[in-house]
């Protein structure tokens, strides 16, 4: 494998990021929409909005289209989904069930990386079986948000040739459903997984050998987050490496990795440009919303930003990690 540590060489005054513009694609999200309840050393925030859904909608569609599959109870307060509608987030695939909603409450302590739960409450999303509206089933990018990998795979069934799918999983779906997640390994594009999920799905220490490990069952991308260490993405081919945005505050990590997809493939839709070039850029794009995500608690601040934002913190990823001058020899 070739690696780099540099975000693509690019002269400082080009943008790197596009607006949503009517030649972007539509991204389809399938995941979860929810209520957290947040404990930080910052602070605390109760009920609201949360789920890999939402999160990833709140990010990816400041670059394309989006389209969201999932399931709320009839005390849902959808009102506060408006600003999403506003900026062309299409919820016609949002399903309103009798009953509560997906609640979850957790907290984090200094070490920010990991979240305590202490509450999870599943209600309807228990019983969440994906349906795919017709008008949703030719996106060319599809993103499987961390849901049971029955699941992710029935989604898999009713869509029409997408150019790209990706996939999230966590540490639960690893240990009870490893037979189907194998399966699903060989049906998507590029997967992303924490440092410890990757270990854990491989059984392999090293990430470099645990990446080689996940292409050869299928997937040809393979991104690593490491929190606040930065993103890793594998390929045959190669290794590419962003640092991660150093924040002086942290307020709330809840919705980064969703975030972090949402602005990697949201930017991939953008250009329709499936190249190692735009992928390594979709990556520095991906971690700068990751970075605006946690700056606030649940998608605020995802909603305060505008695409001048996110050029300027994209800009500013490039300049930590460039450098031009040789070495002497």
């Amino acid at each position: 494998m070739n690696s780099s540590v540099n975000t693509p060489e690019q002269h400082a005054d080009t943008p790197l990021v596009h607006p949503v513009h009517k030649a972007a694609s539509t991204v389809l999200v399938v995941g979860s929409v929810a209520l957290d309840s947040v404990e930080t050393p910052f602070g605390r925030a109760d009920e609201v909005l949360g789920g890999s859904g939402t999160y990833f909608a709140s990010s990816a569609s400041h670059f394309a289209p989006v389209q969201v599959v999932g399931v709320v109870g009839s005390d849902y307060p959808v009102d506060k989904l408006a600003p999403l509608e506003k900026r062309g987030v299409d919820l016609a695939g949002l399903e309103r069930a009798e009953g509560t909603s997906f609640r979850w409450r957790g907290r984090y302590r200094h070490d920010l990386n990991s979240a305590e739960t202490l509450e999870t409450h599943l209600g309807v999303f228990s019983h969440f079986a994906p349906k795919i509206p017709e008008q949703f089933r030719k996106a060319p990018f599809v993103f499987l948000a961390n849901i049971d990998p029955r699941l992710q795979l029935q989604v898999l069934d009713q869509v029409d040739s997408p150019k790209l799918v990706a996939c999230d999983t966590m540490n639960f779906w690893i240990e009870s459903r490893r037979p189907e997640l194998i399966e699903l390994l060989g049906r998507v594009d590029l997967i992303t997984l924490n440092d410890g999920e990757v270990r854990q799905l491989t059984e392999k220490a090293n990430l470099v050998h645990a990446a080689r490990w996940i292409l050869d069952r299928g997937p040809k991308h393979v991104i690593i987050k490491k929190g606040e260490h930065g993103a890793f993405m594998f390929t045959r081919e190669s290794v590419f490496f962003a640092p991660a945005y150093p924040l002086e505050q942290v307020f709330d990590p809840t919705g980064a990795g969703d975030s972090f997809a949402g602005g990697f493939i949201g930017h991939l839709a953008s250009t329709n440009d499936l190249s190692d070039l735009s992928m390594r850029r979709a990556v520095v794009v991906g971690s700068a919303m990751g970075s605006f995500a946690v700056e606030k608690f649940s998608n605020t601040r995802l909603l305060e930003i505008g695409h001048d934002d996110i050029e300027r913190r994209v800009q500013e990823f490039r300049q930590l990690v460039a450098f031009d001058s040789p070495l002497n020899t």
